[in-house]
């Protein structure tokens, strides 16, 4: 009863802090929300048993992937930042709800076709049991089938081009900026 209180506050933490990050309108407190968010899913491994799981999400996730978000928020300027509000659009407000309905969709249909609340059922009842160290670190290293070393590289390389990519936008809208104060 104990884990199911503390599994609900920390989804209760994690939404929160999930929507407050969508929802600001400043981009630091958006990286905070951010923090806060990977810190809760960090708890949900924890209260399931999860300690390696646990331990890499605060590591690699909260500590690395949150520093390198303010890093990259520091080094874009605070001239580029400032005044930078979004306008909705209707329609762009329509397209986004479908994409997140579709996304929803998705995510249901998979769900119920690889019958996965009956699988967590039938798991529940057996023995939580933690992985040994050099399974989890052999599936993280493996280029077969089902290993996560593609992905991660994947990752990382979307992330590098990510950053570099809001510099350069930052960078050119700086120089645009400096042009026009010299014409006039």
């Amino acid at each position: 009863m104990a884990r199911l209180i503390m599994f609900c506050i920390f989804a209760l933490i994690v939404l929160s802090a999930a929507i407050m990050s969508v929802m600001t309108k400043r981009i630091m407190r958006a990286a905070t929300y951010l923090l806060f968010v990977l810190l809760g899913i960090a708890g949900l491994y924890f209260v399931m048993g999860y300690t390696y799981l646990g331990t890499a999400q605060i590591s690699v996730y909260a500590g690395g992937i949150t520093m390198l978000y303010i890093f990259a928020i520091r080094l874009v300027g605070k001239q580029s930042l400032q005044g930078l509000v979004e306008n909705f659009k209707k329609s762009s407000m329509l397209s986004g709800i479908l994409a997140s309905l579709a996304g929803l969709a998705t995510v249901l249909f998979v769900v119920f076709k690889n019958n996965v609340i009956d699988l967590c059922v039938t798991m529940n009842g057996a023995e939580n049991k933690e992985l040994p160290m050099q399974k989890i670190g052999e599936a993280l290293l493996s280029t077969d089938v089902n290993g996560y070393i593609l992905p991660f590289e994947f990752i990382s390389v979307f992330l590098l081009a990510c950053i570099i990519g809001g510099v350069m936008m930052a960078r050119k809208e700086e120089v645009a900026t400096n042009s026009d104060k010299e014409d006039k």
